[in-house]
């Protein structure tokens, strides 16, 4: 319910002045029914102002309690709550509607000059720092239409609707006055320009916050702390910034942490980022991007569930035509310590990068690798990284670290390792190994797109990609029978037909989001045409892509099977099943032991030294159990080797019920 004001009486302007208050025009001044004088001293009121009711009080850091008012300030031209604190003001507050319970406390300004969108519209120069790949941000955007943006640019319609539509938003939320939501907490700040502040935020100690938004809820409060300087910015719902992070033009995503001394300039840094320490410079920071270390510079480039070693940087200038060199790491890729890259590069997929001057490889085509460089050479151990345990661990560990809330998740995110997208990939690579493996007599040696892969590893790295493949189209096979009715082959046949004809082919990685191609083209048309034509629908259009994964990836999975049997699922048997099966229980089984086996490294001799510092090799041995544990009881080998046992079981049961088909 709106507020009900009146004007100021003169009963209540004599009580103000006799607490040293003062106004510039009193009769621009108007309070609520039940505004009590006493509660402000020494405030001086220019302008227009609204003052609400103040009574009872505030809760404050260690659980002190104040008493709800203004003091020591000046107002300009605001609209102030319900049971605010305002106390300590250095220059003045101008041209803000406070709403109730909120607390400003020693703060210096804040004020809104000019008729700001408040970050809206900003245009951030991500990917090449040259420039041509600018995402205008906006309070709403996702990874997803940031993707498109930055990475469509040869769609100058699509580049131009999608501007049109942010500068629509960006002019909708513009205002001369500036906003202090319910709740929200400011304290010890510096100069805060031409901001808007959401409901539940808390402010404490920044240094300098100029033309932006912070969109906190109740629910997933934005935290800004000490010695933060931020310009032309917007921080979404959960993410926090502290510890003298320096932000300009900047974008950050629900749930992201950007902290200790954090620097970072036309970047964009989505859900459940982790960033400390070093430094990005037009970085597009896909979901779950972490960089802890103070050596890390992040430039000119695209990541996804990336994780930065420390002493990781990149070279995008080649002293010829300035910075206009980019690299892209491709979802679930890593890279080791000191690992230094010169651009352009592209990485595939959930592929460990070590060493220093890799310059103008690309192995997209070849995932789940390790790119090492090694005597001037950048080495590819092709599919060696579905050995490794700690790529297991990477693909279980991200949905349990969500900071989002359940509902209004702004970026969609697919966990999954395997999916279409990577399947695809895995099928290719295979594919492309047997390609090389032809040419390969008498050598130790073959090279492909700037790296040497040994000759004598590309029937392993074959191997890997068919169990990755086999794994997961054996894993959807499971899924999609289990507890379906399966009494004869048409049962069969009928259960494993997709509801839907689309999803075959190839499939993208949209900063998170894994869809057919053929479904973002059309949206993108859709946007082309103006059938979608504002922001809203544009997120209803990705949601609904995401919402549909499970039959986008069974059409894959259905049409791959058709291609390995080599005829339709009307016209497979359930011994066509059976066999499948197999080859996923045989895939999965052996996956799971190689990964034990590379997780029983941790628990070696070797991995033992440093235990048991003052002792003999008995304590070593005590020390390390006690801090380390054992590979039979450890937690994560433990779970793994749960999920694999489920896993037979339900191919094992689906076997079983197979057979009595006949």
């Amino acid at each position: 319910m709106t507020a009900r004001y009146r004007p100021i009486s003169s009963a209540e302007i004599a009580e103000l002045t006799s607490r040293r208050c003062s106004c510039d025009d009193w009769s621009k001044v108007e309070v609520a029914e039940g505004f009590d004088p006493s509660r402000v001293v020494r405030v001086h009121f220019g302008g227009q102002v609204q003052l609400g009711v103040f009574a009872g009080q505030v809760k404050a850091e260690g659980g002190i309690r104040k008493a709800c008012g203004i003091g020591d300030a000046a107002i300009y031209n605001c609209r102030i709550g319900n049971n605010v604190y305002i106390n300590g003001v250095g220059r003045h507050i101008a041209n803000y509607v406070i709403e109730g319970d909120v607390i400003i406390e020693d703060v210096d300004l804040l004020a809104v000059e000019r008729r700001s969108s408040f970050g809206n519209g900003v245009a951030v120069c991500v990917v090449n720092e040259a420039g041509g790949r600018d995402i205008r941000i906006w309070d709403f955007m996702s990874a997803q239409v940031a993707y498109v943006m930055a990475f469509y640019r040869d769609r100058a319609k699509l580049i131009e609707m999608l501007e049109a539509m942010i500068s629509a938003y960006a002019e909708s939320v513009s205002s001369s006055m500036g906003l202090v939501g319910k709740g929200a907490r400011i304290s010890n700040c510096g100069i805060i320009r031409d901001v808007r502040v959401g409901p539940a935020s808390v402010i404490e100690g920044a240094a300098l916050l100029e033309n932006g938004s912070v969109n906190s809820c109740a629910e997933e409060p934005v935290y800004i702390g000490c010695g933060v300087s931020a310009r032309d910015f917007i921080f979404c719902s959960g993410s926090e910034i502290s510890e003298s992070c320096g932000i300009s033009r900047c974008f950050v995503g629900q749930g992201t942490i950007l902290s200790k001394q954090y620097s970072a300039q036309d970047s964009v840094f989505f859900a459940n980022c982790q960033c400390f320490h070093g430094e990005a410079c037009s970085v597009f920071a896909g979901p779950y991007t972490v960089t802890h270390h103070k050596s890390t510079l992040l430039v000119a480039g695209y990541y996804s569930f990336f994780n930065a070693g420390s002493g990781t940087n990149q070279s995008n200038h080649m002293y010829k035509l300035g910075p206009v060199h980019q690299g892209i790491l491709e979802r679930g890729s890593k890279t080791g310590s000191d690992c230094h890259m010169l651009w352009p590069c592209r990485v595939g997929a959930f592929t460990l990068v070590t060493g220093r001057g890799h310059r103008a490889v690309d192995t997209s085509e070849l995932p789940f690798s390790y790119l090492i460089r090694q005597g001037g050479q950048s080495i590819l151990a092709v599919g060696a990284n579905l050995s490794s345990v700690g790529m297991v661990r990477d693909g279980r560990k991200w949905a349990g670290r969500d900071r989002r809330r359940k509902s209004n998740k702004l970026d969609c995110v697919n966990f999954a390792v395997f999916s279409p997208y990577t399947a695809e990939k895995m099928l290719n690579a295979g594919k492309l190994l047997g390609e090389l493996e032809k040419s390969t007599e008498g050598l130790e040696w073959i090279d492909y797109n700037n790296v040497r892969i040994r000759c004598s590893s590309i029937g392993r790295g074959i191997e890997l990609y068919r169990m990755g493949v086999d794994k997961f189209v054996g894993g959807c096979l499971v899924r999609r029978l289990e507890g379906r009715d399966l009494s004869s082959v048409e049962q069969l046949r009928g259960a494993l037909s997709p509801t839907g004809s689309i999803g075959g082919g190839r499939w993208v990685d949209l900063a998170g989001l894994t869809a057919p191609q053929e479904v973002v083209e059309r949206m993108l048309a859709e946007i082309e045409s103006g059938t979608i034509g504002d922001l809203e629908r544009l997120r209803q259009a990705f949601e609904a892509i995401h919402k549909d994964y499970a039959d986008y990836e069974w059409v894959w999975a259905a049409d791959f099977i058709e291609r390995r049997l080599g005829r339709q699922l009307g016209q497979i048997t359930a011994g066509d099943v059976i066999e499948l099966t197999r080859r996923y229980l045989r895939a999965i089984e052996e996956l799971a032991r190689i990964a034990g086996d590379d997780a029983k490294k941790e628990f070696s001799q070797e991995a033992r030294i440093g235990y048991g510092i003052d002792g003999d090799a008995t304590t070593r041995q005590h020390d390390f159990a006690a801090v380390r544990g054992d590979y039979e009881t450890n937690s994560f080998i433990c779970e793994l080797e749960a999920e694999t046992a489920a896993q037979k079981t339900s191919g094992e049961e689906l076997i079983e019920r197979l057979e009595q088909i006949g």
